[in-house]
């Protein structure tokens, strides 16, 4: 049995790596939701007009790791205090959306989202939003599992701030 979830935390290439890796995951395909227009392309995203948001979704099996510990890995990507967009990545299309799929995911989330808020880790208040998932629509295969088909951009969209931010918030 798997489950899926939905996460936004920027550029979509650098949100496929951190839970690619993870035991019990099954597939991470970077995507589009949130939107007005059928089967959007990247470029139609990337103009800011369909009101997609660039997310992964990520099919995973519960039994070998759970929602909960998917959320946990999500925060350690993003900055949860910028609604504008994540790092060099501006606009709505990049900002963080936890998508759920249930009530129980909801839940989940917005207890993980809560106990950050009151963890002192981050003086600005949380911003991450928590919606109902909307359909999602797989990005174009270029943009699927960029990391290892374009090392080198893959290492220069990281270095937009986000390892950084990583290091000092969530590495200290």
């Amino acid at each position: 049995m798997t489950d899926t979830a939905i996460f936004a935390g920027g550029c979509f290439w650098c949100m496929v790596h951190p839970f690619d890796q993870q035991p019990g995951i099954k597939r991470v395909l970077s995507g589009y939701t949130g939107g007005t227009v059928p089967n959007p392309t990247y470029e139609e995203v990337a103009s800011h007009t369909t009101g997609h948001t660039e997310a992964v979704e990520i099919t995973f099996d519960p039994a070998i790791i759970s929602y909960a510990q998917l959320v946990e890995i999500y925060w350690r990507q993003t900055d949860p205090t910028d609604a504008a967009g994540q790092f060099q990545d501006r606009g709505d299309s990049y900002r963080p959306v936890i998508f759920v799929n249930s009530p129980e995911q909801r839940k989940i989330a917005t207890a993980s989202r809560d106990a950050l808020a009151k963890s002192g880790r981050f003086k600005e208040p949380i911003v991450t939003q928590i919606e109902a998932a909307k359909p999602f629509h797989p990005a174009e295969a270029a943009h699927q599992n960029f990391y290892r088909q374009n090392p080198f951009r893959y290492e220069i969209e990281e270095l937009g701030g986000r390892q950084q931010f990583i290091k000092k918030h969530w590495q200290a």
